[in-house]
């Protein structure tokens, strides 16, 4: 399969279903729900790119399997943090400043502002698991088993940062507080820094393919987003203003790579 092809018949299978996500969003009025699709619409991707494809098993079983790992864990993980937690307020600000400076409703708002966002950005940083899966040949060597080990510690991490974070918070003695311990000790985004290195992992398994070099765009693309746009910079900005302590611990603890803190 050609890789126009390819990525035309993905391109569809996408808007497709946030269009349809975007549909029973109008009825729930929460778009809360696209934060967990972030990582589910991945793992369709990956799948659907597996079912299309023809090239070596051992790489597309490998980007399949990866990517299902991190997709589901995550997925699964932000959809419980919905339920528990209600509505991101984020969505309701932005919502609101959209009606106010444009006059738009949920509908405009959501499908404009979120859904016609979201889509573009998940196909690009997928690239990896889409174009690594066409190519024949070669098999899986010594780039690829190193990619699948950082994948691996990129899990990992991730998942461990997020258990840490849920743990500190659910003890109503760290109200008001700043996790400091664990992972988040040695950087103030393990989930980020996880998720950068699970996506550079799955790129060095597509890079050993020549197709699968050119999807260099995809974890460049995450990594910008989670360091520079709407990952760390959103979230430290609002911790800044709500917990005092949180200037010092940022003085103090590396932004995004694991490093030991200075004194």
């Amino acid at each position: 399969m050609s890789v126009i092809a390819l990525l035309e018949t993905n391109a569809i299978l996408l808007v497709a279903l946030f269009l349809l996500l975007w549909l029973i969003c109008l009825e729930t009025r929460d778009v809360t729900p696209i934060d967990s699709m972030w990582a589910f619409g991945m793992v369709f991707l990956a799948a659907a790119s597996f079912a299309q494809t023809g090239g070596e098993p051992g790489r597309k079983a490998l980007l399949l399997g990866l990517c299902t790992l991190w997709g589901v864990r995550l997925g699964l993980y932000l959809l419980w943090r919905w339920r528990s937690h209600g509505a991101d307020l984020r969505y309701k600000r932005m919502f609101a400043k959209a009606k106010e400076s444009k006059g738009w409703g949920f509908a405009t708002a959501s499908l404009l502002l979120v859904f016609a966002t979201q889509a573009p950005l998940l196909f690009v940083v997928c690239l990896p698991v889409q174009l690594g899966q066409i190519d024949a040949a070669p098999p899986v060597g010594i780039l690829g088993v190193a990619g699948a080990a950082v994948a691996l510690v990129g899990i990992a991490f991730e998942s461990i940062g997020d258990w840490q974070l849920v743990r500190f918070r659910r003890n109503p003695a760290n109200a008001g507080k700043v996790l400091m311990t664990g992972l988040w000790r040695y950087t103030r985004h393990p989930n980020y820094f996880g998720d950068a290195c699970t996506w550079w992992g799955l790129y060095l398994i597509a890079a050993e393919s020549g197709t699968g070099l050119w999807a260099l765009p995809g974890p460049a693309l995450l990594t910008w987003t989670l360091m520079k746009w709407s990952g760390a910079p959103t979230i430290e900005g609002r911790l800044r203003r709500k917990k005092p302590g949180y200037a010092d611990y940022v003085r103090r603890t590396s932004g995004f790579l694991p490093w030991w803190p200075k004194p």
